[in-house]
């Protein structure tokens, strides 16, 4: 008993109570340890190399200027909008994956991206030329949220199935890509350009003004609010029968969390296109590391995306100069393989 006790750290006040395993302390803080470095090292490499000492200092200010213009204005805007997204991705996808009790689940099967996409080109086909290109994020943020919305409805038989909720899910994910191929087929070549870089999954060319402000916030809410209610997934994922016999009302706090998830994924596909995968390899990865208690397994999920994303966009931009290769495009072709190898290891699951 003692020695299980020792295996945890306990935070407890008048108002709050933590009980933290050791090893998703550890493994947490090395984490956080590895992000801070490959944001140092994506932040100097580039077509002009950056120390990392020069780079913390020219972040701080005490760099040359030419330096601290190349950092603060151009890399620095990007480094951080790819943990912004990488890390709302993978907390989207591990909440759907608890919620919907699927280890396949992600926001690219569950309509999140689909619905995006189509909002994103919607937005492209209709109004790009009446509004400011500011109101990309919103329509795609909607086009999620409206896709969501629907494919739960048209799940809904006396409660929501996790497995009909994820095969309706990939059905109308594939309708809705359908249209927007189909809006840019029947659209000009500058619609298809816009949609193809979108449906892509891209960071380029973005800022403090166009990426980083609109999308702090954002993840600020959000990401708190779900590592709050991750008590209820705990609960959700040993089964429908269970979680009422201890007072859990599944349907409204599974409806409450899908839309969260649904929101936080929504905005980073918003932002950064239609980047896949990483919704699904990085819940997987953070229980190998921390186990399936999402208490831990969110913030390590977090982490882990903003990693895979960083180490995608630097590869775009380095492979092959002065080509700017998507991001998405490096996360789809590590991501594919391994949805391969989890679907032929669950083929006799029955979730």
């Amino acid at each position: 008993m003692n020695s299980s006790r020792s295996r945890y750290i306990t935070l407890r006040s008048s108002f709050y109570s933590f009980l933290i395993h050791r090893k998703a302390l550890v493994a947490g803080l090395l984490l956080l340890v590895a992000t801070v470095a490959v944001m140092i090292l994506c932040t100097g490499i580039g077509s002009l190399y950056i120390a990392p000492g020069e780079v913390i200092r020219s972040v701080f200010g005490y760099g040359t200027d030419s330096n601290e213009l190349i950092i603060r204005s151009l890399r620095l805007p990007r480094i951080i909008t790819a943990v912004l997204i990488g890390a709302s991705l993978a907390v989207s996808g591990a909440i759907l994956q608890g919620v919907v009790r699927n280890p396949l689940t992600s926001p690219d099967n569950i309509g999140i991206t689909g619905g995006a996409v189509l909002g994103a080109v919607s937005f492209f086909f209709f109004f790009a030329e009446r509004l400011s290109i500011h109101w990309l994020p919103l329509f795609a943020i909607i086009g999620a949220l409206a896709a969501t919305l629907l494919i739960y409805t048209l799940s809904w038989k006396k409660g929501v199935s996790p497995l009909r909720l994820v095969l309706i899910g990939i059905t109308m994910t594939a309708a809705m890509n359908s249209i927007s191929y189909m809006m840019m087929i029947m659209g000009p070549v500058v619609l298809a350009n816009q949609s193809l870089t979108f449906m892509t999954g891209s960071i380029y060319g973005v800022s403090w003004e166009k990426a980083v402000t609109p999308l702090f916030p954002w993840v600020l809410v959000l990401m708190p609010i779900l590592f709050f209610l991750a008590r209820h997934v705990n609960v959700q994922e040993l089964g429908e029968d269970v979680a009422r016999s201890v007072g859990s009302s599944v349907q409204r706090q599974r409806l409450l969390l899908i839309l969260l998830s649904v929101a936080l994924g929504g905005t980073a596909i918003a932002f950064g296109g239609a980047i896949t995968f990483i919704g699904l390899m990085a819940p997987h990865m953070a229980r190998r590391l921390v186990g399936p208690s999402f208490g831990a397994l969110l913030p390590v999920s977090a982490l882990i995306g903003a990693i895979l994303l960083l180490l995608a966009d630097l590869a775009g931009r380095t492979i092959a100069p002065p080509l700017d290769i998507p991001a998405g495009v490096f996360t789809a072709s590590v991501g594919a393989p391994l949805f391969i190898f989890l679907l032929y290891r669950n083929r006799n699951s029955n979730r």
